[in-house]
């Protein structure tokens, strides 16, 4: 079992060491291997005046501190061909954001890394959909396919349980449910995302009872003052409760059991 977390953007050296190393703390008391996600550029906000984050430049400084601070594996989106050089050495992780899950020369440099490449599967796509995806990571070290919704009309997202049903089929544990985008409401009021962060722990349990054992999970200590996707964001003390629940429910375990 995995989990990726931590915040949307990355802010500070001190808030996304705080963020990984209470994460790290709960994974290590579920033994669930860990991985701390953060964007160092936001480059798909709903408006211009959206904040985007530090940038390539003091996010890799900060990344380095970070793996000098504490061990863990780091996980961070890209947007274009030209930042994989600079990041693929310091990163486990490379993410295909949704809206580029069909961009075919992002995905083909990532996945000639020795990263891990985790591809968001877009919310404008059907499960089956994923074959074109995973037909252009045949040099891939490894490929993840991450569940965070489907459009579901205007400003509105659903969970598919059905097609994560699929996925899960197709990919076992190379699927991520990424279950606090699936709670977002996309460019509410066409200017910012809203989402339903109350949603969150009760989604954990549904896919961990359907057999899902790799969550994504973006965290903040605070979220209702952080830079973007706050609405959707667990708050990093109910962290701990939520995984726990995703233990319990566990439907392997409790095959495994009976």
């Amino acid at each position: 079992m995995k989990i990726i977390a931590g915040p949307c953007q990355h802010e500070t050296l001190a808030k996304s060491l705080e963020i990984a190393e209470h994460c790290q703390q709960v994974c290590d008391k579920y033994g669930i291997e860990y991985y701390f996600k953060a964007s160092y550029d936001k480059a798909n906000r709903t408006s211009v005046n959206g904040e985007r984050g530090l940038g390539l430049h003091d996010t890799v400084g900060d990344f380095l501190r970070i793996k000098e601070t504490m061990d863990v594996k780091i996980v961070t989106d890209i947007h274009n061909v030209e930042d994989v050089h600079y990041i693929h050495d310091i990163v486990e992780v490379l993410q295909i954001p949704a809206f580029l899950s069909r961009q075919t020369d992002l995905i083909q440099r990532a996945c000639r890394t020795d990263c891990i490449v985790n591809i968001k599967k877009g919310q404008f796509m059907a499960p089956w959909d994923i074959e074109g995806i995973l037909s252009k990571t045949e040099k891939a070290k490894e490929v993840w396919i991450t569940e965070r919704g489907t459009s579901f009309g205007y400003g509105r997202l659903v969970n598919d349980f059905a097609g994560m049903q699929y996925l899960l089929d197709r990919l076992g544990d190379k699927f991520v449910y990424d279950v606090t985008h699936s709670v977002q409401l996309p460019g509410e009021r066409g200017s910012s995302s809203g989402g339903n962060r109350e949603y969150v722990p009760g989604l954990c349990r549904a896919g961990s009872a359907l057999g899902v054992s790799s969550f994504f999970i973006e965290v903040h200590s605070d979220p209702d003052n952080a830079p973007s996707d706050g609405p959707n964001m667990l708050k990093l003390d109910d962290f701990d409760q939520v995984v726990e629940n995703i233990m319990d429910y566990n439907y392997a375990k409790h095959r495994d059991n009976n």
